[in-house]
């Protein structure tokens, strides 16, 4: 950061949870014992083995190089003309004058110890909401006061004021609604599935008629968008309530 002024660069200083990596470590483990099963199967320890370990050795090198890329190459820029998120591979850029507002939100329960309790959202004049990727508690001491003074020395810079409109605060909370409303959908599919997965079992076990397309996809799926439909209406007439930490 230069002295009183605006320019500064964020950058992922904090190494990756256990968690993180223990997952591809997981996945890898099973790819490569299922791969194994079936070559055995099919060919008993035949010719059909040669693509397992070359699909283990893929996902590794995926997982290395993703990790390389967002310590490497991924960063946040604020300069004068505006504000630029650069991620693994796209890189986004905002003019200040498209910059509503910067605000720090808590993140959604069951963080915990495994990710930041508090990230950075971009709002631009339309209200949509973008992450700041190098703006969180891991990254930065505190992001609120990191914010704070970042939208104080940007102030000149902009042709807008920070102040709140009611226009874009609508749009910021219908997006709000709509992400919600998603989510809550995404657990009312999972839920639904693993009860049709229950089923689905209890009914080859009793010999009845077989319809796993039918359990497993159809219907998760439209449990799934109904709900997220019925509370994205519900969410719509009663918004839910901003996570934006308040000074």
């Amino acid at each position: 950061m230069d002295e009183g002024g605006v320019e500064r660069e964020y950058r992922r200083r904090r190494k990756p949870h256990l968690a993180y990596l223990l997952l591809p470590m997981l996945l890898m483990m099973n790819a490569f014992i299922q791969t194994s099963r079936v070559s055995h199967d099919d060919d008993r320890g035949g010719s059909g083995f040669w693509w397992g370990p070359p699909a283990v050795a893929l996902l590794l090198a995926m997982t290395v190089v993703r990790i390389a890329l967002e310590y490497f190459r991924a960063y946040t820029r604020v300069t004068a003309a505006g504000i630029t998120a650069q991620g693994p591979v796209r890189a986004r850029s905002w003019a200040w004058s498209e910059v509503y507002d910067i605000r720090v939100e808590q993140a959604q329960r069951g963080s915990g110890r495994t990710a930041p309790q508090w990230l950075t959202y971009l709002y631009d004049i339309r209200g949509r909401r973008f992450l700041l990727w190098h703006l969180n508690d891991w990254q930065v001491d505190d992001p609120y006061a990191e914010v704070a003074e970042l939208c104080l020395a940007a102030a000149p810079l902009r042709s807008l004021t920070w102040e709140r409109r009611p226009d874009v605060e609508e749009l910021i909370l219908r997006g709000a609604a709509r992400r919600k409303a998603v989510t809550w959908g995404l657990y009312g599919w999972l839920a639904v599935f693993c009860l049709m997965l229950v089923v689905d079992i209890w009914r080859a076990a009793v010999g009845g008629p077989d319809h796993p397309f039918l359990l497993m996809v159809c219907v998760p799926l439209a449990s799934g968008v109904a709900l997220a439909a019925v509370l994205d209406r519900y969410w719509s007439i009663r918004p839910p309530r901003s996570p934006a930490r308040q000074p």
